[in-house]
């Protein structure tokens, strides 16, 4: 089993930035691949972006340029740095592993508004 606590989330301003936090814990060693969905009010969950054991990274098209998503040097946390936010980036984020099975955590809200 692995544990996932989000942090970090919050209300910003369009253009403003906020930098998300994934914490890791228990069967950590079964992970190959950590990253990050959202879901907004009445919308679909989707990638925002993943990076791999390996180190290899991809993003939704709507984020490319603006988010950076990267990993501890433990690979037991992973980051998404967020930059030139915009309203429709608002949604709650989650963290997601992909080892034994599929891992989530409870998510961080993103609100972003003025």
């Amino acid at each position: 089993q692995v544990q996932l606590v989000e942090s970090g989330g919050g209300l910003v301003q369009p253009g403003g930035s906020l930098r998300l936090s994934c914490a890791a814990s228990g069967s950590i060693f079964s992970i190959y691949r950590m990253g990050w969905y959202r879901q907004a009010p009445g919308r679909q969950r989707e990638l925002v972006a993943y990076i791999t054991s390996d180190g290899t990274t991809d993003y939704a098209d709507s984020v490319k340029g603006r988010f950076t998503i990267s990993r501890g040097n433990a690979k037991n946390a992973v980051y998404l740095q967020m930059n030139s936010l915009k309203p429709e980036d608002t949604a709650v984020y989650l963290c997601n592993a992909l080892g034994g099975d599929v891992y989530w955590g409870e998510g961080t809200l993103v609100t972003v508004s003025s």
